[in-house]
Order: C-alpha cells, then structure tokens, then sequence
C-alpha cells in the first residue's frame, strides 16, 4: 500500500494479480494423471475448471489498460472463485430450495 501512495502523484497505479490453479504443462500430471488434487480443485473452484494462462494474461491487459486508471492498491485475484469458496462444500451447504 505504501508504493500505491507514494506513486499515485505520479499517475502510476500499483496493483497485483493473484493467479489461481492455472492449467500449464506443470500442472499437467496433476491435472490428467488422476491425482486427488485435481478433484479438490474442481469441486472448490465455482467456475468448475482450472484456469488458462489466458485468463492471467487478461487480467495483466485490463490492468494495462485505461479502463483501470481507477484500480490502485488493489490484487486481482483470477482465480475462478476458490477464494471465496473456502469453508464452502457444494452439496453440503447450499442454500435449501
């Protein structure tokens, strides 16, 4: 935060991207071998997958861009949702109709 304040006179934003589980050729065997690892992801990830590189490098665009001259101080978390989702199990604690 002491960066974002310092250099914010100077029009420069400080932010960060906090990537999740991102599909790359190191997250291969887990994500293909059958690892248990892999489950756990995708039942805690609310999008329901890992995400692409893309998805990070979406995220480092918009915060290139002029669309994010407003966003300072902040991290991006792009990550499909998991953080929100701890302490929550689908199944276990949803909502009853």
């Amino acid at each position: 935060a002491n960066m974002t304040c310092e250099w914010a006179k100077y029009n420069i934003q400080v932010n960060g991207i906090g990537p999740g589980y991102i599909a790359t050729a190191q997250t291969a065997p887990i994500r293909e071998g059958g690892h248990p690892f892999n489950d756990l992801v995708m039942t805690r990830t609310p999008a329901g997958r890992w995400g692409e590189p893309e998805d990070v490098g979406n995220a480092a665009l918009f915060l290139a861009s002029k669309a994010s001259d407003f966003v300072n101080g902040h991290v991006l978390y792009v990550d499909g949702g998991i953080l929100a989702n701890f302490g929550y199990v689908k199944g276990e604690n949803d909502i009853p109709e």
